[in-house]
């Protein structure tokens, strides 16, 4: 492995990482808020759970193709201009929406956002990563993914808050209002690092390094989290109001898990750099727990087992996200930092992508209890998977450029 990445000004320059902190969470918001209320456009069939599940995925498949070309990007041309053209980007296209005025659009406009999003999300993993000195890499990840949990908290309230009162137009304007100031800020508060000198690199030296476990072991991590957190809050509800619980108590509920993960984020991340959280045992565990979350949600009706499994979701998630990214962050490369995270966010979208995928098509063809039982036995795959222990990988030998 190569030299230990730089931290480009002085350490504890937290200032410096809040607007990043900020972007993620309006990929969170942004993401949540739409998604938290399109069970009321589609309504509760088994036809309309599959049409969820799809409007669900199409904003991460939009970041599964484009997340590892902006992640080279950023390593080429530097991260900041990739941050600050993907939120521009983002506010455009949730502007386009309103003025479009057509509410059978949404699914464009989720696409078109979740392409902004494959621009701002590695380019701020990576500035994070870049910024935090290496000895708090954990902390600044926590931080990170407890900015993207409050997106996540508030995601379903304010959003359902604002379509009420103006429909999804007032929705799509906060957000573009939202984008465009977190680019100001970031402008403004974000120092520009010099991309770095890279190594030559071939598609064969591309693919030994991400093959090794130090990197799929957390990207694996993290795509199985990231589809407990979607399939939470767009499925959650839905098995709430099949039990009768009105649209209070179920955003309640999907509150209560994006609310746990954030604060289990930032205690974890320090737990981390303390040394107090061993990142295999701790990684496993966290998806085990977040299998029992949805077994519970599954098998018990009504709002106790809905609340307790949510919460059991949203601790599993919060406990392993930060560890996943700082792990990520020790084994790559500093000049192929966004490549990595890049690559790794293709994980979570898949993820994110198919695990309403696989909930919806199983609740389909069955009832969503089984598709949610379904998803519990993959968190527990791969829970077992993680834990064992990566070996290093060869060091890359190449001259730089």
């Amino acid at each position: 492995m190569t030299a230990e990445p730089p931290s480009d000004g002085p350490p504890g320059g937290r200032a410096r990482l809040l607007p990043l902190y900020a972007a993620g969470f309006v990929t969170a918001f942004g993401a949540h808020s739409i998604a938290a209320s399109l069970g009321g456009l589609t309504g509760t069939d088994h036809t309309s759970l599959l049409t969820l599940g799809i409007l669900l995925a199409v904003y991460d498949g939009a970041e599964v193709v484009l997340k590892p070309v902006f992640g080279s990007l950023a390593d080429r041309i530097g991260p900041r201009p990739v941050l600050l053209g993907g939120l521009v980007a983002f506010a455009l296209v949730s502007g386009a929406f309103v003025l479009a005025d057509n509410a059978g659009a949404i699914g464009l406009a989720r696409f078109g956002q979740g392409a902004a999003a494959a621009a701002f999300s590695p380019a701020a993993g990576a500035l994070v990563a870049r910024l935090a000195p290496r000895s708090t890499q954990g902390q600044a990840f926590g931080g990170y993914g407890a900015w993207k949990g409050l997106g996540y908290t508030l995601g379903p309230l304010l959003g359902g808050v604002l379509i009420t009162i103006g429909g999804f137009a007032l929705l799509f304007t906060t957000l573009a209002g939202l984008a465009i100031a977190v680019a100001i800020w970031a402008a403004v508060a974000v120092p520009s690092p010099a991309a770095l000198p890279r190594t030559r690199q071939t598609v064969l030296d591309l693919g030994r390094r991400l093959s090794q476990a130090g990197f799929l072991h957390p990207t694996l991590t993290l795509a199985a989290t990231t589809a407990a957190l979607s399939v939470g809050v767009g499925f959650l509800p839905v098995r709430g109001a099949a039990a009768g619980l009105g649209p209070l108590a179920t955003g309640a509920a999907v509150s209560v898990l994006a609310a746990t993960s954030a604060l289990a984020q930032p205690w974890a991340g320090r737990a981390r750099d303390g040394g107090r959280l061993p990142e295999r045992r701790s990684m496993t565990g966290g998806l085990l727990l977040a299998a029992v979350g949805f077994v519970i949600a599954a098998t018990l009706p009504g709002l106790v087992p809905l609340v307790v499994g949510a919460a059991a979701v949203g601790l599993g998630v919060g406990l392993v996200t930060p560890l996943a990214f700082a792990a990520l962050a020790a084994s790559s490369p500093p000049e192929r930092l966004g490549q990595t995270m890049g690559a790794a966010e293709v994980g979570r979208e898949l993820g994110d992508a198919g695990g309403p995928l696989l909930v919806g098509a199983l609740a389909t063809v069955a009832s969503l209890p089984l598709g949610l039982g379904g998803l519990a036995v993959l968190l527990a795959v791969a829970g077992v998977a993680v834990s064992g222990r990566p070996r290093p990988g060869p060091v890359d030998s190449h001259p730089p450029r």
